[in-house]
């Protein structure tokens, strides 16, 4: 699956990520380290890459409206460490095709996953 993963997520959560067989890039070696978080999904979108970001704007529309793309995971951990990340990260990743995710906002946690579409044509 092709990810981008937004600048809070250190290298340790792309390299198992890599490991795992994803395609994941980190929005700072795409120069996007001081970006906005509208010019972070206009790459997403760009790249057909599913955005995994920690940042809860991406969960508000009035800040950022969101329609057509490849997916927004927004995980909601207490300890936002690696390790916890991962934990929530990959078994959604293994359980879900990446075309489940075009046009939803994912939120999730350690007790699960909440799915949002976000498209109004769908």
């Amino acid at each position: 699956m092709k990810l981008l993963l937004d600048q809070m997520l250190d290298e340790s959560v792309r390299y198992a990520l890599l490991e795992a067989g994803h395609d994941a890039v980190r929005v700072s070696s795409l120069g996007l380290a001081r970006a906005d978080d509208s010019e972070i999904l206009a790459m997403a979108i760009h790249e057909s890459r599913t955005l995994v970001t920690l940042d809860e704007h991406f969960g508000d529309w009035v800040v950022l409206p969101l329609d057509k793309h490849p997916g927004v995971i927004r995980i909601k951990v207490i300890s936002a460490v690696s390790e916890t990340i991962l934990a929530v990260l990959m078994p959604l990743l293994a359980k879900y095709s990446r075309k489940m995710f075009d046009n939803k906002l994912v939120i999730a946690g350690e007790k699960g996953a909440r799915w949002i579409t976000t498209s109004s044509s769908e």
